[in-house]
C-alpha cells in the first residue's frame, strides 16, 4: 500500500478525512447512535446492545476516542463513554461546510 502524502493537503482536509475514516464503519456508527440515545454508556452495555465481541467493541471505541469523538471515564472496573460535545460540534461544522460548498449545476 502506498504512503499517503498528507502534507499535500490542508489541515482541514486531513482532519475531515481522519474523522470520516473513524466514522466509516457501521459498528462505530451503531456505537455513536447508542451513546447519543443513552447520553452515556458502560462498555459492557455495548457488547449486549450490538452483539459484538468485547475485543471488537474495544477496538472501535479506541478509534473513536483517538479521534476525540468520544470521551472515556474510568468508573471502578468499568469505563463510561460519552460523545465529546466540542468535537461533535466541530465535525458538524466541517461536514456542513463541505456539503454546502456544492451549489449544484451542470455535470459533465
Amino acid at each position: 500500500m502506498g504512503v499517503t502524502k498528507t502534507n499535500l493537503f490542508t489541515e482541514a482536509q486531513n482532519e475531515l478525512a481522519r474523522v470520516a475514516k473513524a466514522l466509516a464503519h457501521p459498528a462505530r456508527i451503531a456505537i455513536l447512535e447508542h451513546l447519543i440515545s443513552a447520553n452515556a454508556c458502560i462498555n459492557s452495555d455495548l457488547v449486549q446492545e450490538l452483539g459484538l465481541a468485547q475485543a471488537t467493541i474495544s477496538q472501535h471505541l479506541r478509534e473513536l476516542k483517538e479521534q476525540g469523538i468520544i470521551h472515556g471515564n474510568i468508573e471502578g472496573v468499568s469505563v463510561s463513554y460519552c460523545i465529546n460535545p466540542e468535537k461533535w460540534t466541530q465535525i458538524q461544522k466541517h461536514l456542513s461546510q463541505f456539503f454546502e460548498a456544492y451549489k449544484g449545476g451542470n455535470c459533465c
